[in-house]
């Protein structure tokens, strides 16, 4: 069936108390997707972000983020009150720095008055997903007794896991450690509700998982054997891409690569029950750098650029095989994007995944994947279009950026001679929405039209980044008309 939906972050809705949340700004959003004969809402990450704000560097790769769960909610609760909430602004960034000094002072105050340890629902959440939450509540608790410190920095006993350090840590630290069990029960009932009621209006979620996990992450920490570490616990190698158009340096991500050989002998446990965990959250999972399982680039650790690396063939079909065997047909989107090889292509084949295409590729030369790729009418059916991705500049953004003979080609390939920047973005929207593909994927950005100062993403960068907020006044209805006209005419309106 063909469909469309819209890319927007948690992160981005309006409302939260200084960043997007849970709370009814959200379930006015999935009204605004249904109103406009959307299918589905494609997020980020939903991890605990770390240093950097990034989602795609999270302290676990299970756990969500605190920042998400709504303050409102828990005033109804009466485990706050109304007047001790930060003022709510229609701020268009997002200021996580305010946000890490004083979110957690007010989650922990609803902890201490919610008397948590007595909810039958809590025991039976924390008994369930014991497998992954006691390794990362206490990871956590861990953390802020040292100041936050990297595990990498922490007393030998307690980065080996010893016994008798696991012990005693987890002793001395128990109230911090329910604290966050606590925020992880909050934030699952909360994003429940809000899927649920999402499901209720046709609408099914995207999520979005990266392939690697942080070094500094209770992922890392519980499962040294899985990653190429040391026998001081440090990487031997670490995760990027090689230099392209976009970046001369490459990108130097600095997460630790899997020991593959060590999950096969494992059968991939912790892959499936990452997998299963992300179907208890998402109705469909794109996972970030699909090509990494097929050839990952690999980079000497301690290097300042990624230059150095070199590729080292992956678990390839196996692992795709054994997810299938033991959860059966999932819905997949391989992000497919970079520089592809027919090896690449053939994994991606075999596996029945849709890839994706990138409209802004198809006319960029800085792009090492070539135009054919991603020109429309060379696509098939099994394959997600998007106008741009978080990692992307905004469309309108782009056309500033790319050269005059690109957006000539790009012109020439509409059929159209216009100069006005803005309807040549529509015209690009409608390219994508009329394309074969089963799935189109716009981000709001671009329904908004707005230029790179609403970017979400710049890679290779600190500083700036996930903080593009939403406000209440652009969701408008002539907007939601617009959507859901040009959906209709495109036949991926909801049946």
């Amino acid at each position: 069936m063909r469909a469309s939906g819209i890319l927007l972050p948690i992160f981005s809705l309006p409302g939260g108390h200084g960043i997007g949340c849970f709370n009814q700004e959200a379930y006015k959003w999935i009204d605004y997707l249904k109103q406009a004969k959307q299918s589905y809402w494609q997020i980020l990450p939903l991890g605990a972000t770390s240093y950097g704000d990034s989602p795609y560097q999270s302290f676990s790769t299970f756990a969500g983020n605190p920042y998400f769960i709504s303050l409102d909610d828990l005033v109804a609760k009466n485990w706050l009150n109304i007047d001790e909430l930060p003022i709510q602004e229609e701020n268009t960034t997002i200021d996580y720095a305010n946000l890490y000094h004083t979110r957690f002072d007010l989650l922990r105050l609803a902890f201490e008055r919610s008397h948590i340890t007595d909810n039958h629902d809590f025991q039976s959440f924390i008994n369930n997903e014991a497998y992954w939450l006691n390794d990362y509540a206490l990871f956590m608790a861990i953390k802020d007794y040292l100041n936050g410190i990297s595990w990498q920095q922490w007393p030998e006993d307690i980065r080996h896991r010893t016994t008798d350090a696991m012990n005693y840590y987890t002793n001395k630290l128990q109230e911090n450690i329910t604290f966050y069990k606590f925020l992880q029960f909050i934030f699952w009932k909360q994003w429940q509700k809000l899927k649920a009621y999402a499901n209720s209006q046709g609408i099914s979620i995207i999520g979005d998982i990266p392939i690697y996990v942080a070094y500094d992450s209770a992922d890392t920490w519980s499962n040294p054997h899985l990653f190429q570490l040391d026998e001081n616990l440090l990487p031997t190698a670490v995760a990027g891409c090689p230099p392209d158009g976009f970046s001369a340096d490459g990108q130097l991500w600095g997460n630790p690569l899997y020991t593959w050989e060590r999950h096969a002998q494992e059968n991939f446990s912790w892959w499936i029950s990452r997998i299963s965990w992300c179907y208890k959250l998402y109705d469909v999972v794109r996972i970030d750098h699909f090509r990494g399982f097929d050839e990952y680039y690999s980079i000497p650790y301690g290097n300042t650029t990624a230059k150095g690396g070199h590729w080292v063939k992956g678990p390839g079909i196996n692992l795709f095989q054994q997810i299938k065997n033991t959860l059966g047909n999932k819905e997949i989107i391989a992000e497919d994007l970079g520089y592809l090889t027919d090896s690449v292509r053939q994994l991606v084949k075999d596996t029945g995944y849709p890839g994706m295409k990138v409209l802004e590729f198809a006319f960029d030369s800085r792009d090492s994947s070539g135009a054919n790729n991603y020109l429309p009418h060379n696509y098939n059916e099994n394959c997600v279009v998007y106008t741009g991705t978080h990692d992307n500049e905004t469309m309108l953004g782009w056309f500033k950026s790319i050269l005059p003979e690109e957006k000539n080609t790009l012109r020439r390939y509409l059929c159209t001679d216009t100069q006005d920047d803005l309807k040549l973005l529509d015209k690009a929207i409608c390219l994508a929405m009329q394309s074969v593909a089963k799935m189109c994927i716009i981000p709001m950005q671009d329904w908004l039209q707005l230029d790179n100062t609403s970017r979400i993403n710049k890679p290779s960068t600190l500083g700036g980044n996930w903080c593009w907020r939403m406000n209440n006044s652009q969701l408008s209805e002539k907007l939601n008309q617009k959507i859901a006209s040009i959906t209709a005419t495109y036949g991926r309106d909801k049946k």
